[in-house]
């Protein structure tokens, strides 16, 4: 299986507000009202603050995620916003969870619990 890559494999699996996370994270650095806009937008589920900056202290503790200076952007220049961004670790996990996922879907379908994806 493609997700039992050692260095990931003991970060599995992630609860979902931790990967929602790591998924707004995955194309750009956003600070963590970004994320909240970006989840809330993708899902319709808004995160609490406590619950979001919870999340994101673990995942800066586990190396997933780091704190980008942004001093220079616009809309940080007072330096309240912390900025995030995905690691290269914090990459390849959500990469293994996304792909533990589907192999969870995908046994759904051969049994029959969910329907054919259709071409």
């Amino acid at each position: 299986m493609p997700y039992d890559d050692p260095d990931t494999r003991m970060h599995l699996p992630l609860t979902p507000v931790v990967f929602e996370i790591l998924i707004a994270l995955a194309d750009q650095p956003r600070h963590g009202y970004g994320v909240m806009q970006e989840v809330e937008a993708r899902t319709g589920t808004r995160l609490r603050a406590g619950t979001l900056y919870r999340a994101i202290d673990r995942l800066l503790t586990e190396g997933h995620i780091e704190e980008v200076t942004a001093t220079t952007q616009p809309a940080n220049r007072d330096g309240r916003r912390r900025t995030y961004r995905l690691t290269k670790l914090g990459r390849r996990v959500a990469v293994s969870e996304a792909q533990r996922l589907a192999a969870a879907l995908h046994a759904a379908r051969v049994k029959k619990l969910l329907q054919p994806e259709q071409a």
